[in-house]
């Protein structure tokens, strides 16, 4: 596939979202909704908004109640001086969820949102139908230098230059030049692949309270070492619900053998590898990206929850027969979750 976008999707004028808002805990939550049906949770990833999967929420609102929250501190929520883990975050979309009388959700998680995706499905399986991760965080360490640079407390101090005036006019610039030099024929990389999406991520943090948020959530997930958090010592627990996953091949932001890593952990989930993506592979190919979500949500069936079984998985704990995959891979997995390292969310 080449690197433009070739299959965008047509316009579903009668399905368009709105912004909606609802205070929970005395902060304002920002959400974009349309459709009727069953639900669709979408969740953006680190420093984005709701406004990511404007051009999928149409499509999917046809037969679907699609709801696209602005997670708390990013886009037009509020940006409280307040917990922003990826269990919180998980919270908050439980209390969301219970304000709107929607009981249960097929969850669609990118990159940081399919961590918060992961966590919501571990501490409310009750409320899960299916689960979709897109470029997910929360897998193992690995991740772009320039988030583990960002985490730093001296060198993120760096980054408020950016409210400097004419800086945002330099940020694009250099974006613009970025994605020209990854489209010609020279193809420096995989690393300008996500310019354009990174440097539209990059426009909201000049904002003093948006920075703060940010540098909370980074900090919560990421250090000078790389992502401090795993879902493999738990993606057994899902072994009765129906999983996705989607990823670019060319994900400069989190590797693509993450994907395999989470593959080989979760029993029975479906891998979608799109060659010529990176980070955004529903910005890249959004065609192919509505047509393996559409399949997936109609050739299974929601997660029937049994307290029971939940009981015996967790008393059973995790088995290496639940991994699958070679033996390089498999031998990954275990290392992930035998690391001293990791967090215990």
């Amino acid at each position: 596939m080449s690197n433009t976008r070739a299959r965008s999707l047509r316009p579903v004028p009668d399905h368009r979202p709105h912004l909606e808002y609802r205070t929970i805990h005395g902060y304002r939550r920002a959400y974009r909704i349309a459709g009727e049906g069953p639900a669709i949770l979408l969740l953006h990833g680190i420093g984005d908004n709701s406004s990511t999967w404007a051009e999928i929420i149409p499509h999917l609102a046809r037969t679907h109640t699609v709801l696209a929250p602005d997670l708390l501190g990013h886009g037009q929520s509020d940006k409280p001086r307040a917990d922003y883990s990826v269990a919180a975050y998980a919270n908050g979309m439980r209390d969301l969820l219970t304000t709107l009388d929607i009981a249960k959700v097929t969850v669609v998680g990118h990159s940081l949102g399919g961590g918060v995706a992961m966590q919501f499905a571990y501490q409310f399986p009750h409320m899960v139908d299916r689960l979709v991760l897109v470029s997910s965080g929360g897998v193992t360490r690995d991740v772009h230098p320039l988030l583990r640079l960002a985490s730093i407390p001296v060198l993120s101090e760096a980054a408020r230059a950016l409210r400097l005036p004419g800086a945002m006019t330099v940020v694009h610039a250099l974006g613009t030049v970025a994605s020209a030099l990854h489209r010609s024929p020279l193809r420096p990389g995989r690393h300008l692949h996500d310019a354009d999406d990174l440097v539209r991520v990059l426009r909201a943090l000049p904002d003093p309270t948006a920075y703060e948020a940010y540098l909370r959530t980074l900090r919560a997930v990421v250090d000078w070492r790389g992502q401090v958090v795993t879902m493999l010592d738990r993606c057994y627990l899902t072994e009765d619900l129906p999983v996705q996953l989607v990823w670019g091949h060319d994900d400069s932001v989190i590797p693509v053998s993450h994907a395999e890593l989470a593959h080989s952990a979760m029993p029975h989930s479906r891998l979608d590898v799109f060659d010529g993506a990176g980070h955004f592979p529903f910005h890249d190919d959004p065609l192919r990206f509505l047509n393996v979500l559409e399949d997936f949500v109609a050739t299974t069936s929601p997660l029937e929850f049994d307290d029971g079984r939940w009981r015996d998985k967790l008393c059973s704990g995790v088995s290496e027969h639940d991994i699958t995959g070679n033996a390089e891979t498999r031998t990954a997995v275990l290392d992930a979750i035998g690391s001293d390292e990791r967090s215990a969310t």
